[in-house]
């Protein structure tokens, strides 16, 4: 299932690795990646498969919700095809 995974707040250390490590335990992938800093706010937005035989969108999400608490981010979690339905008006 392809994903896009929005990354927004305050730059700081640490913020693509935790994201990145959430990802490679559940076995997702990274197909694109870009990301930004504007005036020491950060902005990612990633491109990504995820494998659901092992971890399904729900438990990403969870794990993803946990990163954002961490580290004080907003972390969003939508599935491609919601994605470009939503963008496509």
């Amino acid at each position: 299932m392809r994903c896009v995974i929005s990354v927004l707040g305050k730059d700081q250390s640490g913020i693509v690795a935790a994201v990145s490590n959430v990802l490679a335990e559940c076995r997702a992938n990274i197909d694109d990646i870009s990301q930004t800093i504007l005036d020491g706010i950060f902005s990612m937005t990633m491109l990504v498969t995820l494998d659901v035989d092992h971890a399904g969108f729900n438990e990403v999400q969870e794990r993803l919700a946990g990163v954002a608490k961490e580290k004080s981010v907003q972390i969003t979690l939508q599935r491609q095809d919601v994605f470009d339905y939503m963008y496509s008006i």
